[in-house]
């Protein structure tokens, strides 16, 4: 059993991989060892427990915009994941998690803010008032606030389907990321803030966001698969 539990623990590091089919189908692969084998996650973890908490930084602009904020704190939580925007240049997000979790954490908020930044262009381009300035801003800041209100919802619903930490774990994982926090010393966590909205373009955001979760793997299959740690 003990080579079993190896070859799932390599397999979870290959589903963190930049490469999406390369981690795609490690993930499935491991979910299917656990399956065959009777095993939860918690049976892995309990073979290696957590020491400390690691961190990822991933670029970010030094303003941060409202939805990605959100994004970014909707994705680190649903990992059992602290971000953190740190704006001293480099500006960056900041993802702070145990083992797999940062990993899946940093590489999710990626995808999903390259994704929703690719939808939200080509929505514009449909827009013909967009090419008003202020307007085609108010415009693409709803579609985003829209699209991040969509996965943020299947986000906290996976969550409370298929969470990622269970029992005594949440309480280590907690202490050891409040422990990597305070090394770091004062720090700034996404702040959220009010905006107005263009209504049609919001409704079209939270379609699409919708739909992310289907077309990428973020669907539950999927999620379980990125978020096996």
């Amino acid at each position: 059993m003990e080579k079993i539990i190896e070859k799932i623990q390599k397999l979870l590091a290959l589903s963190a991989s930049s490469n999406e089919h390369e981690a795609a189908l490690a993930a499935a692969h491991a979910q299917r060892l656990l399956a065959l084998h009777n095993l939860q996650m918690a049976d892995i973890a309990a073979t290696s427990p957590p020491e400390q908490a690691d961190s990822i930084s991933v670029p970010a602009a030094a303003t941060l915009p409202k939805w990605a904020g959100w994004l970014a704190s909707s994705v680190a939580l649903s990992c059992s994941c602290k971000v953190i925007h740190m704006k001293s240049p480099p500006p960056r997000l900041l993802f702070i998690g145990v083992g797999q979790d940062v990993e899946v954490s940093s590489y999710t908020y990626q995808f999903l803010e390259k994704t929703i930044r690719r939808l939200a262009k080509s929505y514009l381009l449909g827009r013909e008032e967009s090419v008003v300035p202020l307007l085609r801003e108010r415009i693409r800041r709803s579609y985003y606030l829209g699209a991040v209100r969509a996965v943020s919802q299947q986000l906290a619903l996976q969550t409370k389907e298929t969470p990622t930490t269970t029992g005594a774990l949440v309480v280590i994982k907690d202490r050891l990321i409040q422990a990597r926090v305070a090394e770091l010393g004062p720090l700034r966590t996404p702040q959220s803030r009010r905006s107005s909205i263009e209504h049609d373009a919001y409704q079209a955001g939270q379609s699409d966001g919708n739909n992310i979760a289907m077309h990428k793997g973020l669907e539950r299959s999927g999620r379980d698969n990125l978020r096996l740690s």
